[in-house]
């Protein structure tokens, strides 16, 4: 990691406080919205103002990066799930863990777009990275018959879209996800063939 003013790399303490700074700007965007301030994030780091404008110039520069850990976050989980002994476990609580982070991603997203920056363009290959981890979940559970065959990666990254926004907006969480699973999962006779 570089600094983004001299180019040169961070020494452990302003590596520490950038980390300070992601981890209490998620918590704040998730709590108070993206029109929360950065001196809130700062307070709430423990940091001046300064340092987070060191490491962040702008707010839009900040939300790129709390998107960018978080999705990185969620990448990381999933490959360490992916040995997990029950496959269909590891799947399903990776999904239930992924919409219930839908309100910060969502509020993050939503201002990048007002900012005029392209989410998809400001996560660079962390979103992909997420999506093939998540891809051998799905290969992992499909194999144990937790998950239906029928189903790509490609859509059950959809249906994560589609299930965080329901989340962030709709609330009913619990219902919806249920809902979900009960369409991912084999249905019975599809099951017993299996065996």
């Amino acid at each position: 990691m570089t600094s983004p003013a001299s180019g040169r790399p961070l020494r452990a303490d302003a590596l520490r406080n950038r980390a300070k700074v992601l981890a209490a700007a998620e918590e704040v965007f998730a709590v108070q919205g993206t029109s929360a301030s950065t001196e809130e994030v700062a307070r709430k780091a423990g940091v001046g103002i300064g340092t987070v404008f060191r490491h962040f110039p702008t707010k839009e520069s900040l939300l790129e990066a709390v998107l960018v850990a978080l999705l990185e976050r969620l990448a990381a989980e999933a490959e360490e799930l992916r040995s997990a002994a029950d496959p269909g476990a590891a799947f399903f609580g990776f999904f239930s863990r992924v919409v219930s982070r839908a309100a910060t991603k969502q509020a993050v997203t939503e201002a990048l777009a007002e900012a005029g920056i392209d989410a998809r363009e400001a996560t660079g290959s962390a979103g992909p990275g997420l999506k093939a981890a998540l891809g051998v979940l799905l290969e992992r559970a499909q194999a144990a018959g937790a998950v239906r065959g029928d189903v790509g990666a490609g859509e059950v990254m959809a249906l994560l879209a589609g299930m965080s926004y329901a989340a962030g907006h709709a609330g009913a969480r619990e219902s919806v996800l249920r809902i979900a699973f009960d369409g991912l999962r084999p249905c019975p006779d599809q099951a017993a063939a299996r065996r």
